[in-house]
């Protein structure tokens, strides 16, 4: 999540324009984890999401995730 809250800033935007996610995780043991850590990171703003599991990410990584951010007028 830290990566995502590192792009957003980088585009002068915030996770409050975030409105969905898309998690991909290769074990779906850690989703107790994973949304224990999402969800202090979206505490009051609660996009739309989904979790997929997966059998296998690219360099190994065990989370990936897509977000996708609306740019406010």
């Amino acid at each position: 999540m830290k990566n995502v809250v590192g792009i957003l800033n980088d585009s002068n935007s915030s996770l409050e324009n975030i409105v969905k996610v898309n998690v991909f995780l290769t074990d779906m043991a850690n989703f107790g984890a994973f949304n224990e850590a999402y969800t202090k990171v979206f505490s009051a703003h609660k996009p739309a999401r989904s979790c997929v599991a997966v059998k296998q990410l690219p360099l190994g990584v065990e989370v990936e995730v897509e977000a996708i951010a609306v740019e406010k007028q």
